[in-house]
């Protein structure tokens, strides 16, 4: 198994464990209040860890296929996986912080440059794992 594959799976691993902890801290939230319903963030931290968890075994499957050194391999792996995990933590900060506001109402670092570079390391890694891969199939 290559680096990439490793650092793809283990991050799928981190993912859904920590979907299950934030489920249960969603749950907890649930119980103790009185309407029922988690705080937006501690919901969406939950569900965001479970897509990214998932997207990581998908990562995982195409960098297989691609035709990349070791080296690139693993470094373009990283990229996307890095920012699924800088996501993920932010949406736990904000549902610690209990906020209950969207946090794209103010202009800030995270919802400008940070989102800029969040759309380009995310879709420029894979497009970069998928073309890889395509291009391995098409290659036999």
């Amino acid at each position: 198994m290559s680096l990439a594959e490793k650092i793809a799976l283990t991050a799928a691993g981190a993912f859904l464990l920590s979907g299950m902890l934030t489920g249960v801290w969603k749950y907890a939230k649930i119980m103790s209040s009185a309407d029922h319903r988690a705080p937006v963030y501690v919901d969406i931290a939950h569900r965001t860890s479970f897509f990214y968890s998932f997207a990581s075994l998908v990562l995982a499957k195409l960098i297989e296929y691609s035709p990349f050194t070791v080296s690139v391999r693993a470094a373009i792996v990283a990229v996307p996986i890095v920012f699924f995990a800088i996501t993920v933590l932010g949406y736990i900060r904000e549902g610690i912080l209990d906020r209950t506001e969207n946090m794209f109402e103010e202009r800030s670092f995270v919802t400008t440059t940070f989102m800029y570079l969040l759309i380009a390391g995310e879709i420029g890694g894979f497009l970069l794992i998928f073309g890889g891969a395509v291009y391995s199939f098409l290659r036999g």
